[in-house]
């Protein structure tokens, strides 16, 4: 299958600041990146800077399962861009660009995920938009 890009926007009650800061914070990042209901998060690691890497680890049904990546855009509070791998998934490195518009005393977000394979689009839609609801309750 062809590989595809895909969009995802949510709006947010939280100043663009605040959502952008969320995404390097490795103290709150763990409770919504990433994180399932029936996980425990075991590490979390954040070089939040061009050329760093991050790790956000989580044990689920007793196997880790870590997301690994590197930045490479960081231009607070409006862009953010890095790369995603799931080595227990697969070796595949994919893109993620996360874009923040101020709109009055919130902000809109979009994600941008690329270099998906199409075959996934449907579930990796349905799991980013969890992903960013968690956020918005982290931010509440």
């Amino acid at each position: 299958m062809p590989n595809v890009a895909l969009k995802v926007v949510r709006r947010f009650d939280a100043p663009a600041e605040r959502v952008f800061d969320a995404w390097l914070d490795p103290a709150t990042l763990g409770r919504w990146l990433f994180a399932t209901p029936a996980g425990t998060m075991v590490r979390v690691e954040v070089d939040a800077r061009v050329g760093g890497s991050y790790a956000v680890v989580e044990r689920r049904d007793g196997e880790d399962v870590e997301h690994v990546g590197e930045y490479l855009e960081v231009d607070r509070p409006r862009r953010l861009a890095f790369t995603l791998r799931v080595p227990k998934y697969s070796q595949q490195e994919d893109r993620i660009t996360v874009e923040i518009v101020p709109l009055g005393e919130g902000c809109e977000l979009t994600l941008t995920h690329e270099n998906l394979d199409a075959e996934y689009e449907d579930r990796t839609r349905a799991g980013w938009t969890k992903v960013l609801d968690a956020l918005a309750t982290s931010l509440a």
